[in-house]
Formats: structure tokens, sequence, C-alpha cells
């Protein structure tokens, strides 16, 4: 990969389930091992809604309904391998979680406790 010019769009999903927030412990680096809110890269010829439907079901196998924004996080050193710009999503969780290939396991916490997270 060249240098970049320009930064990398992704997404994240704030998901409520019950009363909970629904976390997911990352399988891999960066940050292996770390809690981190569902998400990942937006591929060419999606729209951010249906990324972040398409990663909270790969790595927390929820279908989600989006029912607002939360913010956008743009901060170059926010993610270590590049810089990334971020649409991040409130949904709600349908059906049972279950880890996916990306997580190793799937967390739900308090929203009043919600502990440090990756990125």
């Amino acid at each position: 990969m060249g240098i970049q010019k320009t930064p990398l769009l992704t997404v994240d999903v704030v998901i409520l389930c019950e009363g909970s927030i629904l976390l997911i412990r990352r399988r891999n680096p960066p940050f292996q091992g770390m809690l981190a809110l569902p998400g990942g890269f937006v591929e060419i010829g999606e729209t951010t809604e249906q990324a972040a439907a398409r990663e909270a079901l790969e790595e927390a196998g929820m279908d989600i309904r989006i029912t607002g924004l939360v913010g956008v996080y743009s901060d170059p050193a926010r993610d270590p391998r590049r810089h990334t710009v971020s649409v991040c999503y409130l949904a709600r969780g349908m059906g049972t979680p279950a880890a996916g290939s990306d997580a190793k396991s799937v967390e739900l916490f308090n929203i009043e406790r919600v502990p440090d997270l990756a990125f």
C-alpha cells in the first residue's frame, strides 16, 4: 500500500440490548483482547448505514435498527494503522448476540458503567 492521501471511512455502532450496551472483545490487532464497539471499514458501493448493519451482524450476530447518529470521529491518531474517519450510529439490537469472526466474545454492559474501549 502506498502513501495514504485521504482518510479511510469506517463505522461504529452503539447497540442497545434490553437496557445494556453491547461490546465485542477484539480477536485481532490492533487492540487485540480489548473491548470495542462493533464496527469496521465501509466497503465500496456501501452506505455507512449498510456498513453498520453488516458489521453488527458479522461481529456480534445482531440485526439492528439504526435510531440515530452518535457522532463523527476524525482524530488522525485514533487508529494506529492509518487515519480513519468513523461515523458512529446508535441502534437497537434484535436477536441473540453471538461473537463473529472478528470478535473473541460479545459482552453486555450497564450503560452507566461502560469500560474503556479500543479506538
